[in-house]
């Protein structure tokens, strides 16, 4: 009841609950025992106030209020609430969470699989599954998502294609899965078939074998991906749908010793689904329950049919790209790498790998990285790429990794060597047509490998370094055969296209210095191999132009001879080539550097097109960058160009 006041003349004031009589400046006997009652009038006056209000707050917060959930701020959301507190469970959820969840299951039942008694359900199990740890009800949750999300007709109740707990139950089936397989410390998923026990009953999963396994590799230590936390990568691409998103290590299977070059550190990126036939049909019947436990690779597909409808798979392949780094020595590998002391399993990696198995019909793209660096400097790269969906679909990505220190020409031999053997190996009958449409994309040091793959030297390259032919040369066989496959060569057949990233054609001002060049020298460590061709070279000084065997850096000098030559060779007329040059400031291209590598030196005639980007010399992750390659990819593939290089 809202207290009634009415104002009088001459200062008197008459309430319903009692009168204050004032006249003037007298007071009765009374008014201050009225007075103090009518300060508790006032009080409960304001607390009679309508308890129900709006007020307005920040639309962020109102927003983070209105889309709560489970999966985004650990609170049950505002519609599994509504259920729970319309049928008067709220209180027992908070009590005694088993009980309240057993009896909306049996009111679900009873309302024939009503849909959002099954989403209260997945969200309220979920919960109560990771307070308590409890697979079954975690496993539980799953199994109502999946019933909600996919009815078994098109007659069948469910929710309208706007309503925002569709995602939150793809959400809840996904997270529910990877915690009901979860390891005993939670940091991988264990994926196995047997008799799985719910709440309400059990549920039988079955699954091939033959599920785990990536080309000639098999799949283990089965990583959840959702939970990690990505440095070190500007962009993160996640593929949301239905599934959990893992990645997989893998290791060669037993009494297969198949070469597919898959990188043997590669976090393979997968996605376990459960496909449970009728769910929302035998729920309501109360009848066993069973399912398939699948696993997707996301190189092979990235949607499946599930209850007649394509779905997308979830997957998040910048946190498995992630992971394969993750631990790694990528410092020692690249300084030891450059330096040619790498030891042990480092020293014997394999100098061509690939990020999937072979696959027939998709054109390779191999990467070649610079100076004291590694694959690892690709990754911003390759993560771009093969988010988009055309490229993944034509493409597939190999890496060359070598000792940075040794001769360019010698790194060039084994770059050819790997080529030529992978792709007589994965196609020796010549008939897949994509193989030979390959495109090699070198940085800087790698450039100038990638550029002795697409050349006629004949002799000219050879007489920049000789005063006489080779033939002529007092040195051994083994010597005089190892200059020729590695100074004669002829462009590869089965490569198309070239780009060159931040490339010295006609040297590096760094090299320039003797005290670089100098201080290379002592501390690199030349393949032993070499050792005994450098006493061959010695014995043919008048012929020789330099008595040693030169480092990259000694290659890389302007005033090289060998740089010298290779500088006047054109590029073959059968093999498109483009420039990506990288100028620190772009004010003066013409007069600009990246810190390593003068415009003038990276700039060469006859390519299809050159792109300047803004950035230092290490501008693979560029988005500038990346943009021209996948531009360039695109356009090799025969794909819509979805922008143009600048001049």
């Amino acid at each position: 009841m809202t207290p009634q006041i009415r104002m009088h003349a001459a200062g008197e004031v008459s309430l319903r609950f009692g009168v204050l009589a004032r006249s003037g400046t007298r007071r009765t006997r009374s008014a201050w025992p009225l007075l103090a009652i009518l300060g508790v009038v006032c009080v409960a006056f304001e607390g009679c106030l309508s308890p129900v209000r709006a007020v307005r707050v920040d639309r962020t917060e109102a927003h983070k209020d209105l889309t709560r959930s489970v999966i985004t701020t650990g609170e049950l959301s505002w519609s599994t609430r509504d259920v729970l507190l319309e049928r008067g469970l709220l209180d027992d959820f908070d009590a005694t969470p088993a009980s309240a969840i057993a009896e909306l299951h049996r009111q679900m039942v009873a309302a024939g699989g009503d849909p959002d008694l099954l989403f209260a359900l997945a969200e309220s199990s979920y919960t109560y599954g990771e307070r308590s740890d409890l697979d079954a009800h975690r496993l539980a949750a799953a199994v109502y998502a999946y019933a909600l999300l996919f009815p078994e007709s098109p007659e069948s109740a469910r929710l309208d294609s706007f309503d925002p707990r569709l995602r939150i139950a793809a959400d809840l089936y996904n997270w529910g899965l990877s915690a009901a397989f979860a390891s005993e410390d939670g940091s991988e998923v264990v994926l196995r078939a047997g008799r799985f026990e719910l709440p309400f009953g059990s549920i039988d999963v079955a699954m091939d074998p033959a599920q785990q396994r990536a080309g000639n590799r098999e799949m283990f230590e089965y990583v959840p991906v959702a939970e990690l936390e990505v440095d070190g990568l500007a962009m993160r691409y996640r593929w949301p749908g239905i599934g959990a998103p893992l990645a997989a290590s893998t290791r060669p299977m037993e009494g297969n010793d198949a070469d597919d070059m898959i990188a043997p550190n590669l976090k393979v990126p997968v996605t376990a689904l459960l496909r449970i036939a009728n769910p929302r049909q035998r729920l309501v019947a109360q009848q066993p329950l069973s399912g398939l436990l699948e696993l997707h690779l996301a190189w092979d597909k990235d949607s499946v049919m599930i209850a007649d409808e394509r779905v997308p798979l979830e997957s998040e392949p910048t946190a498995a790209l992630a992971l394969t780094f993750t631990g790694m020595p990528i410092i020692q590998i690249e300084l030891f790498g450059f330096m040619g002391r790498l030891t042990g399993l480092m020293a014997e990696r394999p100098p061509l790998v690939s990020t999937t198995p072979y696959r027939p019909e998709l054109i390779p793209v191999v990467l070649v990285h610079g100076t004291a660096s590694s694959p690892v400097r690709w990754a911003e790269l390759y993560n771009r790429l093969q988010a988009d969906p055309e490229i993944r679909s034509r493409y597939q990505f190999w890496i060359f990794q070598y000792n940075s220190d040794n001769p360019i020409a010698l790194s060039a031999l084994r770059l050819r060597e790997a080529l030529t053997a992978a792709v007589a190996r994965l196609d020796p009958e010549g008939t897949d047509e994509a193989l030979r449409q390959m495109v090699l994309i070198g940085h800087s040091q790698g450039g100038l490998l990638v550029r002795m793959q697409s050349i006629h030297t004949g002799d000219q390259l050879w007489n920049a370094v000789s005063r006489k032919p080779l033939d002529e040369l007092r040195l051994t066989d083994e010597h005089r055969e190892l200059l020729r496959r590695g100074m004669f060569v002829d462009p590869l057949p089965f490569v198309s296209r070239v780009v060159f990233i931040s490339t010295p054609h006609r040297g590096s001002f760094l090299a320039a210095s003797r005290l670089v060049t100098g201080l290379m020298r002592r501390i690199t460590h030349l393949p032993g191999m070499l050792s005994g061709l450098t006493a061959d070279l010695t014995r043919n000084m008048d012929a020789v132009k330099s008595p040693f065997v030169p480092t990259a850096v000694d290659n890389m000098s302007p005033n090289n001879p060998f740089i010298l030559g290779l500088q006047e060779i054109p590029i073959a007329p059968t093999i498109a080539a483009h420039s990506i040059i990288s100028v620190d400031g772009i004010d003066d291209i013409e007069n600009g550097d990246d810190g390593v590598v003068k415009y003038k030196s990276a700039h060469i005639e006859g390519v299809e097109s050159e792109r300047v980007v803004d950035s230092p010399h290490s501008c693979q992750g560029h988005p500038d960058t990346m943009e021209e390659v996948r531009r360039i990819l695109r356009l090799h593939a025969g794909l819509p160009v979805l922008a143009q290089a600048t001049p």
